[in-house]
């Protein structure tokens, strides 16, 4: 699986309602309401990567309240959990 990250900008009045608009897309996994410059956070997480462009581009525009969006596709995924079973097995 492809993860996308994708930071939202939204209407201020409209972040509920664009946030379970967007939780609603195909593809969508997750989405957050966070603070900051962005008004939320949705992971994106697709089988190829054909279809991150047909998510980010052409559905999320679709999107009442969405004013822009910077998309970041994740590389490599690294968690706590990951870390402690490579030093189990000897890894390093």
């Amino acid at each position: 699986m492809i993860t996308t990250i994708v930071l939202i900008r939204a209407e201020p009045a409209s972040v509920p309602e664009t946030a379970q608009r967007l939780a609603e897309i195909d593809g969508v996994t997750e989405v957050y309401s966070v603070s900051g410059d962005w008004d939320l956070v949705a992971i994106v997480r697709v089988p190829e990567y054909d279809q991150i462009a047909r998510v980010v581009t052409e559905v999320f525009p679709t999107v009442p309240g969405l004013q822009r969006t910077q998309t970041l596709t994740a590389f490599r995924a690294y968690a706590k959990k990951d870390l402690q079973q490579a030093w189990d097995i000897g890894v390093e």
